[in-house]
């Protein structure tokens, strides 16, 4: 498929690398969204990106204005504002995030060299599980600095984790604010101590009204750990929530927001954590990842991040990073 490189007069350009159901389904609710005007498609699969492409852009009269684009070529992503990067192994049934991280590996190596060289100056959202390990390595692969270049993380976790709690109390979702951090897998954890449900902290409602007392929220914490697993088990693929939180995260570095969200960032000094890309709040504007917030955790959350960490990193000492 012949494409028309990305010149400074069209809008920024959102890439997103593999149209598989993930990449499909962001670049989807990117135009349903708004989140960027003109959205590129990259993957190998020739047949596959020109289907996705033009089902796409035979839907464009019913979101707002929005352009389509896709190629097996990387030439398709020159000069992408954002590139987001789902490419990988898919995730089997009863399979782990980390038992992906072989095949996975050798994908970004091969392929993020490429990218970088036709969208130097983007700004690279990696999506691809596991997906802080495979941060970690593209970072060392491409040698961008890490704000420029950071991972999805647990947003989608905490989207996860939010809509347990407010499903729990029966309140709107928007009310409450808790996020899960850690890796993006099995040794997440969600920060109760910090987490809040209208402005009255969590534990603080558990006294008052109850319904959110110690075995509840393990449970919920394991439930949204499994989540993936469930849904996988059930359909093949999670797509649609990963695709909504990808959009977020892009939302916030277009309209340089400043939002705070937990994405998988390269960590120096994060509470005793050094040389490991984890999820942390972190404030996310038009610059990429910027500061990662210091949130005080008690002594078991404390363990729980260091032990995710220690898991990420054995993980990619395994394969060379």
């Amino acid at each position: 498929m012949t494409t028309t490189p990305a010149s400074p007069s069209q809008p920024p350009t959102l890439a997103v690398i593999g149209a598989g159901s993930v990449g499909a389904t962001i670049a989807y609710a990117a135009l349903v969204r708004g989140t960027a005007r003109r959205v590129v498609l990259h993957d190998i699969n020739a047949a596959k990106v020109e289907a996705e492409v033009l089902d796409l852009n035979h839907g464009l009269a019913f979101t707002p204005m929005g352009q389509v684009e896709g190629s097996d070529d990387v030439e398709v992503c020159r000069g992408a504002r954002v590139v987001v990067v789902t490419a990988g192994a898919k995730q089997q049934p009863g399979q782990s995030r980390m038992e992906l991280a072989e095949s996975t590996l050798r994908l970004t190596k091969s392929i993020m060299p490429a990218l970088v060289e036709v969208a130097p100056d983007a700004t690279y959202v990696m999506v691809t599980n596991p997906v802080d390990v495979v941060t970690t390595a593209a970072l060392k692969v491409t040698g961008l600095p890490p704000n420029q270049l950071f991972g999805s993380g647990t947003v989608l976790d905490s989207s996860r984790l939010r809509h347990a709690i407010a499903t729990r109390l029966g309140v709107a979702v928007t009310s409450v604010h808790a996020s899960v951090v850690g890796e993006h897998g099995d040794t997440e954890f969600p920060l109760w101590s910090s987490a809040s449900v209208g402005g009255v902290p969590l534990l603080e409602w558990d006294a008052q009204h109850g319904g959110l007392g110690e075995d509840v929220r393990a449970a919920i914490a394991d439930d949204v750990m499994r989540s993936a697993y469930r849904i996988i088990a059930g359909k093949g693929a999670t797509n649609y929530a990963i695709g909504l939180a990808v959009c977020r995260i892009v939302e916030a570095i277009l309209r340089d927001e400043h939002a705070v969200l937990p994405v998988s960032t390269w960590l120096t000094d994060y509470h005793g954590i050094s040389d490991v890309c984890l999820s942390v709040p972190t404030i996310v504007d038009s610059k990429g990842a910027g500061e990662r917030l210091l949130v005080p955790m008690n002594a078991a959350e404390l363990a729980q991040l260091h032990h995710s960490a220690e898991s990420i990193q054995a993980t990619a000492r395994r394969f060379g990073f």
